[in-house]
């Protein structure tokens, strides 16, 4: 039988778990009750009392005020929300706190907008009957911060930024401090925002209902003239943002409640650091590289010269001599026109991008296990699972608003295991961190499938019904040395069989990896143990389970689903065929290409070998951000032909031949596809700068000056276009992608998919593929003369090469890279932290500034390699996946001496003085 309540004598159903202020907003609206200290994204805390309603257990029978948020419906109450006494009560309450409140409303930011100011008016207050106090809190703002602002005599204490820190991105920097009239909030040790350990995040400026906490674009300012929904340009996570626009500005950016990925939250990077788009050393004019410099040319003169340059090269040395790389920061629908104009116009598949550098060994590990090499699940089954397991990927930096959401899962004491050579921030509220050797993921991982076999923790139902190849693997993981294993790693055995038991005996259990998996010698061995362990487990196919790649940049998934990797055209089928190439040629109307194309690493070499002599950037600094900077860089002297689309003049964009200057996220339309396959709209928020065209326009105009026929350049055509050929964008239309996307497969009729492989797997039955461990050929080669072992890493601050953050204010927050060492390595050489030191690898030396931590263990040192000077990818190597090609940015040996950078230099010169 349905229950039912009352609301002001009208009969409504009620839902279990349901609050009266939930009840209330469901049947009328949200504003029908007003709020102080409630929000949409903060559990109820009843710190204002201005929800109070009147609850009364029988009709016309004695009623009892009740804090509407954090109050059950009780069936058959009769809950009234405006009566004589509330009203009274809610007036009473709005005003005690507007006598501590300073009135300038007019003056203050939030004027029109701020949530004290609504809810006075809403309870009817028009003058304050108690005499004016003295504001508990100086009026003194806290500008410190390159971001963040706060003015505390602005606060009416309802603890929403306390626990928007808490809840939301869990980083407990606000607490309220004092007690009565002397309560108020700090920062860390009362420090102000910059010194605090604030991230950055926003959440309590977004969470504030006045100006108390505010940041320095006033994003809660009503002045602005429209506000555009959009997709964030850095991570994987693919955070939907609300854009403010002023004078055909963006003012300021906020993150939407009603947004399924992010839920009203995003990092520093999506919500502050946007200001890179009107720069003044944005791009404005194509140019043309003359005697050596750069001249200012006409789009025209730059096409015409790529199309001249391009057919001498084609009819001299035949189309593969020509190749195109393409961009995981770029539109599907660019990425779609890059590898169509490399297949299509010039008739080569010499197609890569970076989305392959970086998580072919995904692709690919998981085609080989499940069919599909996409996630399996979505990030909103955190809710749903009793176990997380994360491999080689520091969320909490690199992916924030997961890295939140999986933290504070670990911060709540649930089972989390993390397996990482550094101490990252997961590692440190993990269950178990199994802190391993670079390099070694695939022992550490056979280690655990062995206990989970010799201690019977499998799921024989799941395997016998879904998998094929077990037994085979079974003796294969049973012959194993689990002592040598262990000394291999660098892991305690006993260490590694808690974390095993922990993850099989879990009802649902998670996995997640990064770059740490995949950007190794043996990345895709890795990552099919990672899908053995979910088999093995039978933790696939259903909520609050599955294998989940956190993919690096934002648009990793979509380029490779647009066919930007040679082997494998748009919807991953394979360019080698002769079946497909037939059906690409007859749906490009052009005989399509069917031989062998090179991938990044090969068409350097090619390039060094005289074999290719031009590429096509767009949107990639290869030269700073792929590994031998040195190999890079003559590969890219060598070509005859350099055309870099871009909007700085990067470090690769220095060295073209032909620049032509691009647009910003910003500025143009499209689809991303996050890490969890959801397709989402890109909507331009501003009109290009000046001088500037959106990536895709550019390869739309290129292929018809070549002589293809193209339509301009538009999301919903190109939409229609790739449906047609991509087979799980099939039912995917621009029109109806709404606000939160849809997650492919999307069939014919509309509908999309959250979970992947309910009930069968793609390839039918799930495969599982054994893997023995081997160490990489750099430490095999290199390791005795260099012996200890660097590995990459980012920082929440920056975003890859920080060709856009170094343009932000994010650069006052982390000024430089650093090397990280472990303080007993550093006492070996003499090193004090904040020093300059010299790294040597078999490619180069560079000197970097020493942090002494022991998130590293002995042997093991860490960096960045956002800042071009620094030129970190000096020292890496051109070892690659054996399978995939990705390159092996997380394992180089490399040897330490502490240098005379400047630190030491201007000590020495003072010295002389």
């Amino acid at each position: 039988m349905e229950k039912t309540a009352y609301i002001n004598d009208k009969s409504f159903p009620i839902r279990d778990g349901e609050t009266i202020l939930q009840f209330v907003r469901r049947n009328f609206g949200h504003d029908f009750v007003p709020t102080l200290c409630d929000a949409p994204n903060l559990d109820p805390f009843g710190a204002c009392r201005v929800c109070s309603v009147d609850v009364a257990l029988v009709k016309d029978g004695p009623a009892k005020a009740q804090a509407s948020c954090h109050t059950p419906v009780i069936a058959n109450s009769y809950i009234y929300t405006d009566s004589d006494r509330i009203k009274k009560l809610r007036r009473n309450i709005v005003e005690l706190v507007l006598t501590d409140h300073p009135l300038d409303c007019l003056t203050c930011e939030v004027n029109n907008n701020c949530e004290l100011q609504t809810v006075a008016a809403r309870v009817g207050i028009r003058d304050v009957r108690y005499p004016e106090g003295k504001n508990h809190l100086d009026k003194k703002k806290d500008l410190s911060h390159p971001y963040m602002t706060s003015d505390f005599s602005k606060c009416i204490n309802c603890g929403r930024c306390v626990r928007a820190c808490d809840e939301v991105q869990g980083e407990l920097v606000l607490t309220m401090a004092g007690r009565g009239f002397d309560s108020h909030i700090v920062k860390s040790y009362n420090d102000n925002f910059f010194e605090s350990d604030c991230v950055s995040c926003g959440a309590c400026a977004q969470a504030c209902p006045t100006s108390a906490i505010s940041d320095v674009f006033e994003s809660k300012s009503v002045a602005v003239d429209k506000k555009v929904r959009t997709v964030c340009t850095y991570c994987g996570v693919g955070c939907n943002l609300d854009v403010a626009v002023s004078n055909g500005k963006v003012k300021s950016i906020q993150a939407p409640f009603d947004a399924e990925v992010n839920e009203g939250h995003t990092c520093l990077k999506g919500r502050f650091a946007f200001s890179f788009y009107n720069h003044p050393e944005r791009l404005r004019t194509p140019l043309i590289k003359r005697n050596g410099e750069f001249v200012p040319a006409t789009w025209e003169e730059a096409y015409d010269y790529i199309a001249s340059k391009l057919t001498q090269i084609k009819n001299d040395f035949g189309p593969d001599a020509i190749g195109g790389i393409s961009s995981a920061r770029c539109t599907n629908e660019e990425n779609y026109l890059m590898q169509k104009f490399i297949r299509a116009v010039i008739g080569t598949n010499n197609i890569d991008s970076c989305a392959r550098v970086c998580h072919s060994p995904t692709a690919l590990g998981m085609q080989r296990t499940f069919g599909t090499g996409a996630a399996t699940n979505s990030v909103v089954d955190l809710k749903y699972t009793d176990c997380i397991m994360v491999i080689g990927a520091n969320p909490t930096d690199a992916h924030p608003v997961t890295g939140a959401k999986l933290k504070q899962f670990a911060m709540k004491g649930k089972p989390s295991i993390v397996i990482d050579p550094r101490r990252t921030e997961m590692a440190r509220y993990a269950t178990y961190h199994l802190q391993l050797r670079p390099g070694t993921n695939v022992a550490m991982l056979n280690m655990l499938l062995y206990f989970i076999i010799s201690d019977k923790l499998e799921d024989s139902e799941f395997i016998s019904a879904r998998t094929e190849g077990y037994e085979e693997f079974k003796q294969h993981i049973l012959k194993l040395d689990i002592n040598e294993l262990e000394k291999i790693t660098g892991v305690d055995k006993e260490l590694a069989r808690k974390a095993a038991k922990a993850y099989a005996e879990a009802p649902n259990a998670m996995s997640f990896h990064g770059l740490g998996v995949t950007e190794h010698s043996q990345g895709t061995y890795t990552v099919m143990l990672i899908a053995d362990l979910a088999m093995i487990t039978g933790n696939i196919g259903r909520r609050g389970v599955g294998v989940n790649p956190l993919r690096g940049q934002n648009n990793v998934q979509g380029a490779a689903d647009m066919g930007c990797q040679p082997h494998q055209g748009a919807g991953y089928l394979d360019s080698y065929d002769p079946e497909i190439n037939k059906k690409y040629s007859d749906f490009y109307k052009v005989k399509i290409p069917i031989g062998k194309g090179m991938k990044i690493p090969e068409m350097y070499d090619a390039s060094i070998n005289g074999k290719l002599k031009a590429l096509w950037l767009m949107g990639e600094d290869n030269v700073q951000t792929d590994p031998n900077t040195q190999h890079v860089m003559k590969a890219m002297n060598q070509l005859d032909l350099l055309v870099v689309q871009e909007i700085f003049m990067t470090e690769t964009a220095k060295m073209a031949h032909v620049v032509l200057p691009a647009s910003s996220f910003l500025e143009k339309s499209g689809t991303f596809t996050n890490g969890e396959r959801r397709i989402q709209k890109v909507q331009n928020v501003v009109e290009p700068i000046e001088g500037t065209k959106p990536d895709g326009q550019i390869i739309v105009e290129i292929m018809n000056r070549m002589g293809y026929k193209q339509a301009a350049y538009d999301p919903k055509t190109l939409l229609e276009e790739i449906s047609q050929i991509v087979p799980f964008f099939a039912g995917v239309k621009w029109d109806e992608l709404g606000e939160n996307g849809k997650q492919w497969p999307v069939l014919p009729d509309g509908s999309d998919t959250e979970i992947l492989h309910t009930e069968t797997f793609k390839r039918g039955r799930g495969k599982f593929q054994v893997a023995s461990w081997k160490e990489s050929e750099e430490i095999v080669n290199h390791g005795a003369e260099f012996p200890y072992i660097l590995t990459t890493n980012r920082e929440l601050e920056h975003y890859n090469c920080g060709t856009m953050t170094r343009r932000t204010g994010n650069v006052e927050i982390i000024t430089d890279d650093v090397l990280l060492i472990n303080p007993s390595d550093a006492k070996n050489h003499l090193i004090n932290d904040g020093d300059m030191v010299c790294i040597s690898s078999a490619r180069g030396k560079i000197d970097v500034k020493a942090k002494i931590t022991d998130e590293v263990r002995e042997g093991v040192l860490s960096s960045t390699f956002h800042f071009p000077e620094v030129r970190m990818n000096d020292l890496t190597s051109s070892v690659s996946d054996s399978e995939a090609m990705c390159p092996e940015y997380k394992v180089v040996a490399v040897n330490i001496r502490k240098s005379k950078g400047k630190k030491a230099a201007v000590a020495a010169a003072v010295g002389r003085f």
